[in-house]
């Protein structure tokens, strides 16, 4: 599955995405997770404001 998304990633409209990874703190647990999604270039700021 990672090797599609790795060759999608590779065309010419692949290009216009980033991979945002936020570490977001549990509030029960006091641990530490990642989230992973991705987002067109121009909404990266947004996306790591919320």
């Amino acid at each position: 599955m990672a090797k599609k998304v790795v060759a999608t990633l590779k065309t010419a409209t692949g290009k216009d995405w980033a991979k945002v990874i936020k570490a977001v703190k549990s509030p029960k647990t006091g641990a530490y997770t990642f989230r992973e999604e991705m987002v067109p270039i121009d909404q990266v700021q947004d996306a790591l404001k919320k």
